[in-house]
Formats: structure tokens, sequence, C-alpha cells
């Protein structure tokens, strides 16, 4: 009777033992820009939807990003337009997928006060940070270009957002173009010289938009769906009333606890971003329309520039293939 209740208990314990069906996982790679998605991040929306655990990890550039997703260690991630046409540019199996923003004047070049640059033709010689890979990278060498300027007439230097903030305090560089909340802090101090805005009037125009693995994608439909719903919900919440979500104290200290920005730079930079919907995302304004899409056709026109400029070695023939409306149609029903 012993042994046999002795075995009963070695059978319950080892049952018990038995690890209960894993919690899917996924490692999602964000950056620092505000926006209304980062109040679903403070409010675990999508997690509590699928009932995956997501880890999150910040980054400080697009470059970053896409080496993490090219290494496997991340599945999902948000880059600039230049970061996801390098990505596909280097054979990566991921897709566009979401218009996270439309960067309009929310990133600018600024020269620092006593660095004596007024204009663009006058970075010749002077040094300059941005974030390489970025959207604030491609518009710089854009800029310059149009000022009859090359890129190795200036120094320009590959830095992460926070390293341009200490870069600028100690006068190491003369310039930047960069974007919030790192331009709040070189504005005080700086002139604008171009923002994102005037550039895309000039004809080249940027975005943020979220990538994933292809394999992700396919194997996990459910949360790719319920992630786009809770995107174009909070965007849509915003778009609604600015002044209220902005006045919305946890919402603003979501963004400002996400981004690593100051609360009171939350507001005015939000503002200078543009968050489609989702019937825009499908459509031939953003992700629809295959090759003539607005996105497909941004990023052709970055990487043959950026492959002019030998940042990259080679380009893809057809940016669309990897520009998907099936989340977002999906997400519509």
């Amino acid at each position: 009777m012993k042994r046999l209740l002795t075995a009963l208990l070695f059978t319950a314990a080892a049952v018990a033992a038995l690890p209960a069906t894993a919690q899917k996982t996924v490692t999602f790679a964000y950056q620092d820009m505000m926006n209304p998605w980062r109040w679903v991040q403070q409010s675990q929306e999508v997690e509590k939807a699928t009932g995956f655990k997501i880890n999150w990890r910040q980054f400080g550039g697009g470059g970053d990003v896409i080496r993490a997703m090219a290494s496997g260690d991340v599945q999902l991630g948000e880059v600039g337009s230049t970061g996801a046409a390098t990505a596909i540019s280097q054979g990566m199996d991921v897709e566009l997928f979401w218009i996270l923003e439309d960067i309009a004047a929310a990133e600018a070049l600024v020269a620092r006060n006593g660095s004596g640059v007024n204009t663009i033709a006058d970075l010749k010689g002077k040094k300059i940070g941005t974030p390489f890979v970025s959207t604030s990278h491609f518009q710089l060498l854009y800029a310059m270009q149009k000022a009859g300027l090359k890129a190795s007439d200036a120094q320009v230097l590959n830095m992460r957002p926070p390293e341009i903030a200490a870069a600028w305090g100690r006068g190491d560089i003369d310039a930047t173009f960069i974007w919030d909340p790192v331009l709040s802090t070189v504005k005080k101090t700086g002139k604008v010289l171009m923002t994102s805005g005037d550039i895309c009037k000039a004809g080249a125009c940027t975005f943020d938009g979220l990538i994933v693995t292809r394999k992700f994608a396919k194997e996990n439909p459910e949360f790719m769906v319920a992630l786009v719903k809770a995107l174009a919900k909070a965007d849509a919440d915003y778009r609604g009333n600015p002044k209220a979500w902005t006045g919305d104290a946890a919402k603003v200290a979501a963004v400002a606890k996400w981004s690593g920005a100051k609360p009171e730079d939350v507001p005015d930079a939000m503002s200078l971003y543009g968050f489609p919907s989702l019937q825009q995302q499908a459509s031939p304004e953003w992700l629809g329309g295959g090759a003539n899409g607005a996105a497909a056709k941004a990023l052709a026109q970055q990487a043959n520039f950026l492959k002019d400029q030998g940042r990259l070695t080679s380009v893809a023939p057809d940016y669309s293939k990897n520009v998907s409306v099936e989340w977002v149609t999906r997400a519509m029903k």
C-alpha cells in the first residue's frame, strides 16, 4: 500500500511538472517616434487580444532593426521607408504591412547656432550627425545632392539619436537631420534649414512603417489581424480629436515613456505626422496599387538613390512584392 501511494504521488508530481501549453512569444523592435501606437504598447491591448507575450526591444535606428530581423532575433519591427527599402534590397523575406506614419514635417535638418551653417551649401566640410539607413539619412543626402554637394563633401557621421543629443550638447557636430524627441532638443539652440515636408514637396516623400518576417505572418494570421485592428483604432482615436487625445495625461505619459520624450513635447511632435486610415492604407495612396502604389514607388526611389550614393550594392526589380495589403484588408472585414 505504501509503495502504491508513493507511486501515485510520484505520478501526480510528474503530471504537475509537465509544461502547460507554451505561451506564444514574439519579439517586436521599436524606435522612438511619437505616435498613437505607443498607447497600444502601454495598454497591452494586443497581448490581451491574442494571448501572445510580446518582447519589446528598442533600437536606435532602422539599420539596427533590420540587422536584428536578418539574424532571426526579431520578427516585427518599426523602420523608416529607407530601412524597409534596404531590407528588401538585401533580399530579406519581409513585408511592409502598415504605414505607421507619414513623416510629413516630423524630421528636419538643423544647424547648430554658431556653426556658421546658414544654408545647405554651408554644410561643406562640416560634421553632420544622423542615423545611417534611416529616413533622415536619405533625406540629408537628397538635400545635399539638390544643393550640389556630394556626401563626401561633409563629414556625415553615423549616430543614434541619443548620441546626436549628447554630441550636440558638447558642440561636437555642426548639424543633424533627425526626428523627435531629439529634434525638439536641437531646435532650441539651432536653425531649421529644411524639413522632411520640404523634401517631400521636392519629390522625395518618406514614411515610417511596420515590417514582419513572412514566416511569422504566415504562421500567425490571427495575431496579424489583431495587431492591425489595434493600430487602426489608436490612429482613428487620435485623428478624431488630436487635442483630446494629447489632453489625456495617461496617453501622453505612455508616448513619453516609450519614446523617451518629455511629456510637454508630445502634442506638438505628434501634430507633425500624418496617420493614414485603414482605407487609405489599402489604397494606392499607400500600400495598395501594386507597383504603382505610393509605398512601393517610395521604396524603389529611395533604394535607387541609395545605390547611386554607394549605400546599396543592388536594388530589387519590384518592391511591390514586399508590400502587403492582406492584413489591412482582413482587418477591415
